[in-house]
């Protein structure tokens, strides 16, 4: 155990007891795009993107995948005393590649204290051919594979207010497809968007709970210089709510959330470069705290409020038979 409350189903428990040892992720930066910036659906990509992607912790993408497999592994290794490593595909949208520089990619990612692959793109970049390969890869080399979905938010009208590109039907169509081929989901979310409410914050546990998926990665909304969203919020148009309403929304959201799913992450950071907004200027490892001490004060815990599946009228009604 690493200090996570044990309110929650945390991810390097879960790592722990399945793999026997400290696992961590090793980042990989591919040269690559999204088709919300080249043209193919818009240019200019969400609005709170900048020209890093998400893969601002990662090494240069002029590196070769082997070198920055090869640094990041002696990194982890010296500093966490790392033993086993998922390659984590971080930046962009990684599945937005011809498929044969994708299956060059991900097998050159297999090594031997390698145990995972953790792809991170699009719900409208998933396509059976590309799952396939991911699933014969999986039963080949014996590992675990995620594809991670970026999905932000379960409100369509707010997809369409940060610019997606996609609707909410593109996400539980790629959710199905890996489901059927034993790959692994982890959902991406935002939990401050300020267009999103209390409402959307309850539905978003609930959609990924009904539809099975393995994990959960909560992100704290930071915001750029130079993107719209910086735009936006510089000239007022927008709020973030505070602090202590991000700790209760979280808090809420694991309530809600199937006590199986495994909760990768509950707050990010954003870059140090250009950051307007970033965690209510405190430590990403303070609001983690704060949230945890929430649950522990308020003695509440992930699934105390999962009992909305499976005919829950019937259930509550008492029959047939229950």
């Amino acid at each position: 155990m690493t200090g996570e409350s044990p309110r929650y189903n945390a991810y390097s428990k879960y790592l722990a007891g399945k793999f026997g040892g400290k696992v961590y992720k090793l980042p990989v930066n591919l040269p690559g795009t999204c088709p919300n910036r080249d043209g193919v659906l818009a240019r200019g990509g969400c609005i709170f993107c900048d020209e890093a992607g998400s893969g601002f912790q990662c090494l240069p993408n002029t590196m070769s995948v082997k070198r920055q497999i090869d640094e990041n592994r002696e990194f982890y290794k010296k500093r966490f005393g790392a033993e086993k490593f998922i390659v984590y595909f971080q930046a962009f949208t990684n599945t937005y590649l011809p498929l044969s520089l994708f299956r060059e990619y991900m097998t050159g990612a297999c090594a031997g204290d390698v145990v995972g692959i953790s792809v991170s793109t699009r719900p409208d970049c998933v396509n059976d051919r590309y799952l396939d390969f991911l699933q014969g890869l999986k039963e080949d080399r014996g590992l675990q594979i995620d594809i991670e979905l970026g999905l932000q938010t379960v409100n369509y009208h707010t997809l369409r207010k940060i610019n997606r590109g996609h609707t909410l039907a593109e996400f539980v169509d790629a959710v199905i497809r890996a489901h059927r081929r034993g790959l692994e989901v982890c959902v991406h979310l935002i939990l401050n968007l300020p267009w999103d409410g209390g409402p959307d914050v309850v539905e978003n546990a609930k959609l990924i709970s009904a539809l099975g998926v393995r994990y959960v990665k909560l992100h704290s909304l930071y915001v750029v210089e130079g993107t719209v969203l910086g735009d936006l919020f510089k000239s007022g148009q927008i709020e973030i709510m505070p602090l202590e309403s991000y700790v209760d929304s979280v808090v809420v959201f694991l309530e809600h959330l199937d006590p199986r799913i495994v909760v990768q992450r509950l707050v990010g950071k954003g870059p140090r470069e250009k950051v307007i907004f970033s965690n209510w200027g405190v430590s990403w490892w303070k609001v983690k705290q704060m949230i945890e001490q929430a649950l522990e004060r308020r003695d509440t815990w992930q699934g105390r409020k999962f009992d909305y599946l499976n005919g829950p009228a019937l259930i509550r009604a008492g029959f047939p038979d229950m």
